[in-house]
C-alpha cells in the first residue's frame, strides 16, 4: 500500500505517514552527513566494507579472503543492490534503498493493521522505534532483512506458501528469519520453506564459489562488548582482568583469559533456548491469529539476548517483529514490545553516542549496557511466559512414546 492510499484512510493514518516521512528524512540527513550525529561514525561499514565486498561479488565470487564476511549467500543481494541506482554513489544508493525497505515495512504494517481485530499500533511502533535506534538502521542491511521477515509473518495466515518461501529467503540473507517459522503451522509452509531454501542454496553454490564459507569464519570469535555475556568482563576489568578489547571479525570484542568459557556458556544458553522453544512447539495447542507473530518475536528476542554478539542493528529485527505483534489487538506481546522500544534509545546512547565509554568499561558505559540488556532480558522472560500461557493449556501433557502392543491410558482398546 502506497503512502497516498494510507493517507486516504483518515487523519490518524495521515499523521502516521507524516511522522514517518519527517523522522526518515532526519535519518537520511544523518547518514549522508548533512547533519552530524554525535559519537562514532556509523557509515563506514557501507562506504568501506560493503562497497569492498561489492567489488569482489561483481567478479563472480564471494569475499573468501575477508573473515568479516560472515553472512549467508543471499547477503550478496543487498550488498550489490546499490547498482540499481547507478546515478548515485554506492553509499548514497544504499541509504536510499534502506529507506525504501523501511517504507515497505510501513506499508505492510499499515495494511495489516486494518480490519477487525487489527490495530495501527504496530505501524506506530515501527515508525517510532526505528529513529530511536539512530542512524545505524540505515547504515546496515538489517532493515532489508527485517522487511522480508515481517512479510513472512504477516503472510502466514492467508498465504502459507509465500510465508514459507519468504522465511527461507530471509534465512539465506541473515539466518535469523528462519526462527519466524516456529509458530507457523501446516505442511505448505514448511514445504515451501524447504524447497525455496534448498533451491536458492543450490543455485548460489553452483553459481559462485565459497557460498557457504561463512560457516567456518566465526570459530575464533570472542565476546562482543555489547552482549549480555560481556558484562562479566566489564566488571572483571575493574578487578584487574588482563584481557583486551580489540576489533575482531568486524566488531569490538573481548579477547583474553576465560573469554572462550563465557562464549561457550552463551552458546549453551542459546541451545537451552532452542530446546525450550521446541518444547513449546510440542506442547502448544491453541493457535490463534496472533500466535505466529508472538512466537516469532519471542524466539528472535530470546536468541538475541543469549547471543555472544548483540550489535545495535539487531534492535531493528526486534522492533520489526514487535510491530507485527502489535498489529493484532489480541497479542500477548505489548509489554515486551514496549520494553524493546524503551531499549532503543539506550542502544543509540551506547552506540554510537558514548561507545568509547562502553569500550573502556567505565561507569557510564557499563551502566548503559546494564540498562539496555536488562530491558531485553526482562522482555524475553515476559514474552516467553506469555507465549507459553497463551498457547499451552494448563493441563497439557506432552505426548510420550509408548511401546508397541500397549496403549496409552484412557485410549480405547482395539479389536
Amino acid at each position: 500500500m502506497s503512502p497516498a492510499r494510507l493517507a486516504r484512510g483518515g487523519p490518524a493514518v495521515a499523521a502516521l505517514v507524516a511522522v514517518w516521512a519527517l523522522s526518515r528524512l532526519a535519518l537520511l540527513l544523518f547518514v549522508l552527513k548533512v547533519w552530524i550525529f554525535p559519537g562514532s561514525d556509523v557509515t563506514g561499514d557501507v562506504s568501506v566494507i560493503y562497497q569492498g565486498w561489492s567489488d569482489v561479488l561483481r567478479g563472480g565470487r564471494f569475499p573468501l579472503d575477508d573473515i568479516t564476511w560472515q553472512y549467508p549467500p543471499a547477503a550478496a543481494l543487498p550488498v550489490l543492490s546499490p547498482a540499481l541506482l547507478p546515478f548515485l554513489d554506492y553509499a548514497t544508493a544504499f541509504f536510499v534503498l534502506a529507506c525504501a525497505a523501511d517504507l515497505t515495512v510501513l506499508a505492510l504494517l499499515g495494511y495489516a493493521g486494518r480490519g477487525g481485530g487489527r490495530s495501527l499500533l504496530g505501524a506506530w511502533a515501527w515508525v517510532v522505534g526505528m529513529p530511536l535506534i539512530g542512524p545505524t538502521v540505515y547504515a546496515r542491511y538489517d532493515v532489508m532483512v527485517t522487511a522480508v521477515a515481517v512479510a513472512a509473518v504477516l503472510a502466514a495466515g492467508r498465504h502459507p506458501r509465500a510465508a514459507g518461501a519468504l522465511a527461507a529467503f530471509g534465512a539465506l540473507l541473515k539466518v535469523w528469519p528462519v526462527l519466524v517459522l516456529l509458530g507457523m503451522r501446516g505442511r505448505r509452509v514448511w514445504a515451501a520453506a524447504v524447497v525455496t531454501g534448498a533451491g536458492l542454496a543450490a543455485l548460489f553454490a553452483a553459481a559462485m564459489p565459497g557460498a557457504f564459507a561463512f560457516l567456518t569464519f566465526q570459530r575464533d570469535r570472542g565476546t562482543e562488548v555489547e552482549s549480555l555475556g560481556a558484562l562479566v568482563f566489564h566488571f572483571a576489568r575493574q578487578a584487574g582482568w588482563e584481557g583486551r578489547v580489540l576489533l575482531n571479525y568486524g566488531s569490538m570484542e573481548f579477547l583474553g583469559p576465560h573469554v572462550a568459557t563465557v562464549s561457550t556458556a552463551a552458546m549453551a544458553l542459546t541451545g537451552m533456548v532452542l530446546g525450550w522453544l521446541l518444547l513449546w512447539r510440542l506442547a502448544a495447542s491453541r493457535f490463534t491469529a496472533h500466535t505466529a507473530a508472538d512466537a516469532a518475536f519471542t524466539a528472535v528476542l530470546m536468541f538475541t539476548v543469549t547471543s555472544r554478539v548483540l550489535s545495535p542493528q539487531y534492535m531493528v529485527w526486534l522492533v520489526g517483529l514487535a510491530a507485527v505483534c502489535c498489529c493484532f489487538r489480541t497479542t500477548r506481546m505489548r509489554q515486551p514490545a514496549a520494553l524493546v522500544l524503551m531499549a532503543c534509545p539506550v542502544t543509540a546512547l551506547e552506540f554510537p553516542v558514548w561507545f568509547g565509554h562502553v569500550v573502556t568499561s567505565d561507569a557510564l558505559g557499563v551502566g548503559l549496557l546494564l540498562m539496555r540488556n536488562g530491558l531485553l532480558v526482562a522482555a524475553a522472560v515476559i514474552a516467553a511466559v506469555a507465549l507459553w500461557r497463551d498457547a499451552v493449556p494448563r493441563d497439557a501433557a506432552l505426548p510420550l512414546p509408548h511401546r508397541a502392543g500397549t496403549r496409552p491410558e484412557g485410549a480405547p482398546a482395539g479389536r
